[in-house]
């Protein structure tokens, strides 16, 4: 089934998310490797597609897993969690009607 991962920025998590993005995205690579990535990426803090030192309010993953928790098990595992990037982070269950 497919899950909706999305992760809040924490106040000034900027640099934090720089840092750490080469480490979350290796791990994302792998899912996407196996085929279970529907849809993943950012939320730019201002309307723009480079949001510069605006930053970003957090970062969106539809993915497929096992279940709820296998989905929260990955994610608390992520460099974005623990290095601190989110601050919270929502997982529910995602239905696909379009495309």
């Amino acid at each position: 089934m497919l899950y909706m991962i999305l992760g809040h920025d924490a106040p000034g998590a900027l640099e934090i998310r720089r840092r750490v993005r080469a480490r979350h995205l290796e791990r994302i690579a792998a899912l996407v490797d196996a085929g279970r990535v529907a849809l993943a990426g950012p939320c730019p803090a201002v309307d723009s597609p480079d949001p510069g030192s605006s930053g970003f309010t957090g970062s969106l993953i539809v993915a497929e897993f096992e279940s709820l928790e296998a989905a929260r098990e990955w994610i608390a595992g992520d460099p974005y969690v623990t290095e601190g990037v989110f601050h919270s982070v929502e997982v529910k269950p995602f239905i696909r009607v379009l495309p």
